[in-house]
C-alpha cells in the first residue's frame, strides 16, 4: 500500500472527520480535511492535489455528486472515492457514472476502508506479468476474466476497460442494469461478469430468452402457473423468478416482450411480487435483475412498443457495448483466446494465424460481433484451410462494400498502411475515435460538455482530442492534416 500518499476526506460532521482522519494516520497517510464540498473545489482549485478525495455524498449546499461533477472539470484524473449511506444506491450509481472509482458505506470499519485504499492507491499491475491466473489474468494491458462454459471477457480497448471498470462497480450495487448493443456484442458475457462479482453470486443467474418465446408461454415460463391454469397444465410449476429467488435474472432481447407482459414485469420490479398464471396469491421474491436489448430505446418508446416506465424501471444504470468494428484492436487478442479454448473444447491441437489472415480479420466489418468472430475461429479450427477462411471473409467483406485491402468505417474506405499490423490498427482505431467525436459533436450542435458526457470521456479529455484531430466546426476548414496515423 503507498505510504505518505495525500488524502483528502470532505464531510460535513465533524466526528466523522475526525474518525476517518484517525484511521488513517495510523497507517501514515498524509490527511487534509474539509468540511463541505465548496471548501474541497476551492482546494484543489488552489493546488492541493491528493492522491486520493474521500467524498461524503449527503452534504448541504453542495452535494457529493456536484462535488464530483466539479472536481473533475478541474483534474479530470483525480481518484475519488464516495462515502454513501446503506439505501443510497441510487446516488451512489450516478457518483460512478461521473467518474467514482468505488464506494464505502457508512459506519465502516477500518478493514473496509484499508481494502478500497489497497485497490484505488495500490500501483496498478497490468505492466508486471500475470496476477491470479485462476480468476483474472492480466497480460501486457489486457485484461481477461475467465467465465462458466468457457466463456470469457476480454478488454484491451479503452472503451471496455472503461466498461470493465464500471462493472466492478455496479455489480455491488443492487439495481437493475440495462445492457445495449448489436447483437453479438457480447451482452450475456457483460451480465455472467455483473452476477460473478455480486453480492448474489453464490446464486443463480437465470437467462431467458423474450424473443424465443410467444407471449403466453414468456409468461408461463417468467412467472410459472398452478394446476389447471391451461390445457395440459396437470401440476404447478415454478417460473423463473421463483427459481432464482435472491439470485439474479438475465432477460435477453427485452424489447421484444409483449407490452402487456412488461406491465407485469414491472410490477415485479416495484413491489417484488407477481402472482403464478391460475393463481390469486401473491408470490414474493428478490431477484436482480439485468435486461439486455439491441433495439433504438428512443424508437421503441415512440412506438409504444417498449413501455416508457419499464424503461426508467430498468434504467437505473445503462451499459453500452461498443461493436467490434469500433474496437478492432482487440480483434488479434480475441483470435488468439477463441482459438485456445476451442482447441481445448475439440482436443485439437491449435492452430496459428498467419500475418495475412489475421489483416484479413482487422480488415473484416464482422457485423456479427464476437458471435460471428467465434464462429469464424471454429471453422478454421476445422477446415484448418487458411485461404478458404481469408477468401471467406473477403467475399463476405465485398458484399459490405468492403474489399481486401481496406476496411469501411461509416461507408469510407482506408487503405491499409505501410508498416505492418500495429500500423493498421492505429490507423483503423483514430478513423474509428474521430468518426465518433465528430457524429456527437453534430448530435449536440456542438455543445462539446453534452458530447463528452455522450462520449462517456472527460471534457478536458474531449478538448484535446478535438485539437489533435483539428476538428472545426461545419462552415469551417482544418489548416493541416490531422496529427495521427490517418490518410
Amino acid at each position: 500500500m503507498s505510504v505518505n500518499a495525500t488524502i483528502l476526506i470532505v464531510d460535513d460532521e465533524p466526528s466523522m472527520l475526525r474518525y476517518t482522519k484517525t484511521l488513517l494516520e495510523v497507517d501514515n497517510y498524509s490527511v487534509e480535511t474539509a468540511g463541505s464540498g465548496f471548501e474541497a473545489i476551492k482546494r484543489v482549485q488552489e493546488g492541493l492535489k491528493p492522491s486520493l478525495i474521500l467524498l461524503d455524498m449527503a452534504m448541504p449546499s453542495m452535494n457529493g455528486l456536484q462535488t464530483i461533477e466539479e472536481c473533475k472539470k478541474i483534474r479530470p484524473e483525480q481518484k475519488i472515492v464516495v462515502l454513501s449511506c446503506v439505501s443510497d444506491t441510487s446516488t451512489v450509481v450516478q457518483a460512478i457514472k461521473l467518474g467514482a472509482l468505488d464506494y464505502v458505506t457508512k459506519p465502516f470499519y477500518k478493514s473496509e476502508l484499508d481494502a478500497v485504499l489497497k485497490r484505488c492507491l495500490e500501483p496498478d499491475k497490468s505492466a508486471k506479468g500475470t496476477v491470479d491466473m485462476q480468476r483474472y489474468t492480466v497480460s501486457g494491458d489486457v485484461q481477461i476474466e475467465s467465465l462458466e462454459d468457457d466463456l470469457f471477457f476480454l478488454a484491451a480497448s479503452p472503451q471496455m476497460k472503461q466498461i470493465r471498470a464500471q462493472v466492478s462497480l455496479v455489480a455491488k450495487v443492487d439495481v437493475p442494469v440495462l445492457l445495449l448493443g448489436e447483437s453479438g456484442v457480447g451482452k450475456e458475457i457483460l451480465a455472467r461478469l455483473i452476477h460473478k462479482m455480486s453480492i448474489r453470486a453464490h446464486r443463480p443467474l437465470l437467462k431467458v430468452n423474450c424473443a424465443a418465446l410467444p407471449a403466453e408461454l414468456l409468461e408461463s415460463e417468467l412467472f410459472g402457473y398452478e394446476a389447471g391454469a391451461f390445457t395440459g397444465a396437470q401440476r404447478s410449476k415454478p417460473g423463473k423468478f421463483e427459481q432464482c429467488n435472491r439470485g439474479t435474472i438475465l432477460l435477453d432481447e427485452i424489447g421484444e416482450m409483449s407490452t402487456a407482459l412488461q406491465a407485469k414485469l414491472l410490477h415485479v420490479l416495484q413491489d417484488g411480487s407477481f402472482s403464478r398464471l391460475g393463481s390469486r396469491s401473491n408470490v414474493t421474491v428478490d431477484v436482480r435483475v439485468l435486461a439486455a436489448t439491441n433495439i433504438n430505446i428512443e424508437e421503441a418508446i415512440a412506438n409504444k412498443t417498449l413501455r416508457e416506465d419499464l424503461y426508467y424501471r430498468l434504467n437505473a444504470f445503462t451499459m453500452h457495448i461498443p461493436p467490434l468494428r469500433e474496437r478492432r484492436e482487440e480483434i488479434p487478442l480475441l483470435l488468439k483466446h477463441f482459438m485456445n479454448r476451442l482447441s481445448e473444447r475439440y482436443a485439437n491441437a491449435p492452430l496459428s494465424y498467419s500475418e495475412r489472415l489475421v489483416r484479413a480479420c482487422m480488415l473484416y466489418h464482422w457485423p456479427g460481433n464476437l458471435r460471428e468472430l467465434g464462429n469464424f475461429v471454429k471453422r478454421y479450427l476445422v477446415l484448418q484451410d487458411e485461404d478458404m477462411a481469408i477468401s471467406e471473409l473477403e467475399t463476405k467483406g465485398k458484399g459490405q462494400g468492403n474489399g481486401s485491402t481496406g476496411a469501411s468505417l461509416n461507408g469510407g474506405v482506408v487503405a491499409a498502411p505501410e508498416g505492418g499490423l500495429k500500423s493498421l490498427v492505429r490507423t483503423l482505431k483514430d478513423e474509428a475515435e474521430l468518426k465518433a467525436i465528430e457524429q456527437a459533436l453534430v448530435a449536440t450542435n456542438w455543445n462539446r460538455k453534452l458530447a463528452a458526457a455522450r462520449l462517456n470521456i472527460s471534457y478536458k479529455a474531449l478538448l484535446y482530442k478535438i485539437k489533435q484531430y483539428q476538428i472545426v466546426p461545419p462552415g469551417s476548414t482544418r489548416l493541416s492534416e490531422p496529427r495521427t496515423g490517418l490518410r
